[in-house]
C-alpha cells in the first residue's frame, strides 16, 4: 500500500537498450489552503499528509500564534482544486494576521512567498535559551536514522525530510514533504503536539539551511539545526543573533558548525577517571 503522499502514474522507462511501459510512484503535490477564522491566508504547494501537524507548525514557525493552545484545527476538506484547512485563532491574533497578509499562492521551494514587506520577512525571532550540548556521535546517529525513515522519498525520490532527535541522537519524529519548509513545519507541529521540550533535542533536515529554515527552527525554540547541505549567509547571520547552533554539510564523514559551536561536543567520549564526577554533558567539557 502506497503512503498518502504518493500517487501512481504511467511512465515509459528506458534502461540501456530496454524500454518498458510501467507504473511509477510519484510524490503528490497539491495546493493546501490555510484559512484562519474564515479568511484565506496562504496557499502552499505541499504533500497531502500530516496536514494537522503542518498547520500547527506553520502557524507557530511563522509567528501567527505563540503556542499550540491558540490554534484549533477544524475541517480538512479535499476538493478537485486542492485541500482547505479551516483554522481558528484568537481575535487578537487574527487582527495582527491582517497586517501580514500573504498572496494566496506559494511554492514548495518558498517559505516567504507573498509576504508583502521586508520587515515581515526579516522579523527577529526570540533568542533561544541555553541548552545542554550533544555529542557528535548523537548527530551521526540522527543522520543515519533519518536516512532510514523516509518511506515516501524511498518510493518516489522527490521529497525532503525533517527529523527530530533526542540528545542521544535517537530520531523520534520524521516528516516528509515535497517542500523543505513544509517538512520542517510538519516536524515542528508534531513536536509541539506531542508536548516535547525543543531544548531536549535537535533537528536534522535533508536540504540546505536557508534563512527561512533557520528562522522556523529558532521561532520554534529548536536549539540546533543540522542540514546535509550548505547554509546561506543570511541563515548564518540569523542563527548567530538568535542563539541557534547551525550546522551544514552534515554527513557521516564530517560537518561544518557555523554558529554557537558550544552545543556540539566534537571530542569522542572518554572513560571517566577515578574521582572525576563530571556528567556526560558537562558544559566545561563541551567548551574545551
Amino acid at each position: 500500500m502506497q503512503p498518502a503522499g504518493a500517487v501512481s502514474r504511467p511512465v515509459r522507462r528506458r534502461r540501456g537498450a530496454r524500454v518498458d511501459d510501467t507504473v511509477d510512484a510519484i510524490a503528490a503535490e497539491v495546493p493546501v489552503a490555510l484559512v484562519y477564522n474564515g479568511t484565506p491566508f496562504a496557499v502552499m504547494m505541499a504533500t497531502p499528509d500530516d496536514l494537522a501537524d503542518f498547520a500547527l507548525g506553520f502557524s507557530l514557525s511563522e509567528g501567527l500564534v505563540a503556542r499550540a493552545g491558540e490554534l484549533r484545527v477544524g475541517e480538512i476538506a479535499t476538493s478537485l482544486e486542492g485541500i482547505t484547512v479551516q483554522l481558528a485563532i484568537p481575535q487578537a491574533r487574527a487582527a495582527a494576521l491582517e497586517q501580514r497578509r500573504r498572496n494566496l499562492q506559494g511554492r514548495s521551494g518558498c517559505g516567504v512567498c507573498g509576504t508583502e514587506s521586508i520587515e515581515a520577512v526579516l522579523r527577529p525571532p526570540p533568542r533561544l535559551r541555553d541548552s545542554k550540548p550533544i555529542r557528535v556521535e548523537a548527530l551521526h546517529r540522527a543522520l543515519r536514522e533519518l536516512r532510514e525513515r523516509q518511506p515516501l522519498n524511498a518510493l518516489t525520490g522527490a521529497t525532503h525530510a525533517a527529523g527530530w532527535a533526542g540528545r542521544d541522537g535517537r530520531v523520534l519524529f520524521v516528516r516528509e514533504d515535497v517542500g523543505r519548509h513544509n517538512a520542517l513545519d510538519k516536524l515542528i507541529g508534531a513536536l509541539v503536539a506531542a508536548g516535547l521540550d525543543p531544548l531536549q533535542g535537535f533537528a536534522v533536515v535533508t536540504s540546505r539551511a536557508s534563512y527561512e529554515m533557520a528562522m522556523k527552527a529558532a521561532q520554534a525554540g529548536i536549539p540546533l539545526l543540522a542540514a546535509i547541505s550548505a547554509p546561506t549567509a543570511l541563515a548564518i547571520a540569523l542563527a548567530d543573533s538568535a542563539g541557534l547552533t547551525l550546522i551544514g554539510f552534515a554527513r557521516d564523514d564530517g560537518h561544518a558548525v557555523y554558529t554557537h559551536p558550544q552545543r556540539l561536543i566534537e571530542s569522542p567520549a572518554r572513560a571517566p577517571r577515578a574521582g572525576d564526577d563530571r556528567g556526560d554533558g558537562d558544559a566545561t567539557e563541551a567548551n574545551s
